[in-house]
């Protein structure tokens, strides 16, 4: 089996000399490991993927809803220890709102639906909502 020539000629650029490889129009499988015959490795292009945007997940203070009420709820929902639940029930009861979570929106969205329909079936008037973090 006949291997077909390589010309190799010098094209001028910025950075120097670069090769160009001129190859003949006669197929060679010989070495060849994308199958088109030019014995030239084809390496596909990866796509740039981009991270999804995240969503915080805030709790807003009201004067009705226990306090004990909320810290079950953070265990819960959020799989929070009970130390770290109690804070973010101070720091709501203190600042009027606080984060519970940061995820994905389908997850967040979830999570402010659970947390508002537990509350109501449990007749409190406890708010929940997301915000891009």
């Amino acid at each position: 089996m006949a291997v077909a020539p390589v010309v190799v000629a010098v094209a001028p650029c910025r950075a120097g000399l670069l090769p160009v490889l001129n190859m003949s129009d006669k197929k060679d499988s010989a070495g060849d490991d994308n199958g088109s015959g030019t014995g030239l490795i084809v390496e596909k292009s990866k796509p740039k993927l981009k991270k999804p945007p995240l969503y915080k997940v805030m709790l807003h203070n009201d004067d009705y809803t226990p306090m004990e009420f909320v810290v079950k709820l953070l265990m819960q929902f959020f799989q929070m220890p009970r130390p770290k639940a109690e804070e973010i029930m101070i720091h709501v009861h203190t600042k009027g709102i606080g984060v519970c979570g940061v995820f994905p929106r389908e997850i967040a969205e979830t999570k402010v639906r659970l947390v508002k329909d537990y509350a109501l079936e449990n007749q409190h008037p406890l708010q929940c909502s997301m915000d891009v973090a």
